[in-house]
């Protein structure tokens, strides 16, 4: 890289210093386009964060910016999570604390810092805010307000015109017309992120006192309507198809409409999703051609939901003579499935939005002659210039595009605290040799879903290239988002790089019943394709068996 920082690029802020990649990498794994950062993130998404963080009680209104608010940092125009902020959260919040934000947020990964108090961190007024709130949180028994935005999400895909019949400049009104419904979803989402910790927190002191604290992690599974696991289970149902059929190409057709906003790096409008490249979304319903029906997601849920209901009904045998304890742990478990289910309705409600951002922005490009990446490279402030004169910025974004494609290259420090790096002094990808495993080695991570399994490991570094994987065996994945998920239902177990309790690859690998191990750090480079490894989602635990 030639150039020390990168145009989109946030400076640290002192007084919330620590940030991490830790499940940053789920949201944008690779760094974000200028287009899509100054148009969506910025004014929408980011400020919609901010507003969570004061709606929740977090911080008041003049501890965090009203432009670049703390809550996140941009830097080589990759996305990092602010944990100082997550941090505060956790000591102002009642009965909470930072160690339990960090192993809910960010893992176990040996790079992260620790917490280091200071006296402005302690706030009672704070801390009572908080305390309502997530009492709100534990009471819950219905997220209208998720409702509401998934209509508002139905509203703004049935608004979409003919986007060729546009001009220049009605495509770009179209394109920043969804800011404040991005904001409003975005508080939402990360209301629901930071009310998963709650109930699962409660449960896992209960599970704890029971002397079985694994317990936890069956009692959340299978918990039903969850969103994100919806194209998975729609992708099987097609795999069963005649692909050559009228009724495959029906509902082919049905679950474009339905799921077209989804795809790898969706979160990105430069990214395609299975909308605007349904090759992408055919390649992983012919990945699960090869599985038996056996395999089914419904049949695998139907298995995990008969573990948790036994698990349940346990748990209240245990405290039958504690009536107090058992309201407890009811409240809890309806909090947890109830939040952890918004939390994906949440997602995929934003993700709809941000979804005709990017078709607006592609057809900004087909009609001005710039490919779907080179529009992206736009800076918002540079559109009404564009709009006037869109040939004169063809020297400058085809210049800016091959800096960005170059960021694609370094490695991102997984931690920044107090000051970011030079870029011309970040790493690149792959300089670095990982020491290899060896038979009988054990990595440890975090649990993300019950069940034992043992198969071959498939490294598969591109959801793109979904035939890699073989039925049966275990998927070593470097992060996961929707356009990964697919691949879970022919595997055998997943193991992933990062991801913490409440991460995608997590619920949704729960609620298609398949044993997941998150947080193994290099797992991507340290198992070679064809070890034969045993998945341990309880124990959190991956046993090398043998080697290829």
């Amino acid at each position: 890289m030639s150039v020390d920082r990168w145009i989109t690029d946030w400076d640290p802020s002192p007084r919330f210093p620590v940030y991490t990649r830790a499940n940053a990498g789920e949201v944008l794994p690779d760094p974000c386009s200028p287009l899509c950062w100054t148009v969506a993130w910025e004014p929408g998404i980011l400020m919609g964060w901010r507003d969570s963080q004061i709606a929740a009680g977090t911080c008041d209104e003049d501890e965090i910016d009203t432009r670049r608010p703390e809550v996140i940092g941009n830097f080589g125009g990759y996305l990092y999570i602010n944990a100082s902020m997550a941090r505060l959260f956790g000591v102002r919040g009642p009965g909470l604390g930072p160690e339990l934000i960090d192993a809910t947020y960010f893992g176990t990964h040996p790079d992260v810092p620790p917490y280091v108090p200071e006296p402005w961190h302690e706030s009672e007024g704070n801390t009572a805010k908080l305390g309502a709130w997530m009492m709100g949180v534990m009471t819950a028994d219905d997220l209208p307000i998720l409702r509401e935005d998934r209509d508002l999400a139905a509203s703004a895909r049935a608004s979409r015109p003919h986007l060729a019949d546009l001009d220049e400049a009605a495509l770009v009104a179209r394109m920043t017309s969804f800011t404040p419904l991005l904001r409003r979803m975005f508080e939402h989402h990360l209301l629901m992120t930071a009310a998963t910790s709650i109930g699962p927190g409660a449960l896992g002191a209960i599970a704890e006192a029971l002397g079985d604290p694994g317990l936890v992690l069956t009692l959340i599974t299978s918990i039903g309507d969850v969103d994100s696991a919806a194209p998975s289970n729609a992708m099987w149902k097609l795999s069963r198809l005649d692909k050559s059929s009228t009724e495959y190409a029906s509902g082919f057709a049905t679950f474009v409409e339905n799921f077209g906003s989804r795809g790898p790096n969706e979160w990105d409008i430069r990214s395609h999703t299975w909308e605007t490249k349904p090759a992408l979304a055919e390649a992983l319903i012919d990945a699960m051609r090869a599985a038996p029906d056996g395999e089914s997601p419904t049949i695998r849920n139907d298995r995990n939901t008969r573990a948790r209901e036994a698990a349940e009904a346990k748990v209240r045998a245990a405290l039958a003579g504690q009536p107090e304890v058992l309201a407890q742990f009811d409240m809890a478990l309806r909090s947890a499935h109830l939040h952890l289910a918004g939390r994906e309705r949440a997602k995929t409600n934003i993700i709809k939005v941000l979804h005709e951002v990017r078709m607006a922005a592609h057809a900004l490009a087909a009609r001005t002659g710039y490919t779907s990446s080179e529009i992206c490279m736009l800076l918002a402030d540079e559109l009404d210039a564009f709009v006037a004169s869109p040939d004169d910025f063809r020297a400058r974004l085809a210049q800016r595009e091959r800096q960005y494609l170059d960021l694609f290259q370094l490695e991102p420090p997984f931690i920044v605290n107090g000051s970011a790096p030079p870029l011309t002094h970040w790493k690149r990808k792959g300089s670095v040799e990982t020491e290899r495993v060896r038979a009988g080695d054990v990595l440890t991570g975090m649990s993300g879903a019950p069940g034992t399994y043992t198969g071959r490991a498939r490294v598969v570094l591109d959801p793109a290239d979904p035939f890699a994987l073989e039925p049966g065996e275990v998927l070593i994945a470097p992060i996961t988002d929707p356009a990964w998920t697919p691949l879970f239902v022919p595997a055998g177990a997943v193991v992933v790089n990062v991801g913490a309790l409440v991460s995608h690859a997590v619920i949704v690998s729960r609620e298609l019943g398949i044993p997941c191990v998150v947080s193994v750090t290099d797992a991507t480079e340290r198992i070679p394709d064809g070890a034969v490894v045993t998945v341990d989602g309880a124990t959190a635990t991956v046993t090398v068996v043998s080697l290829p």
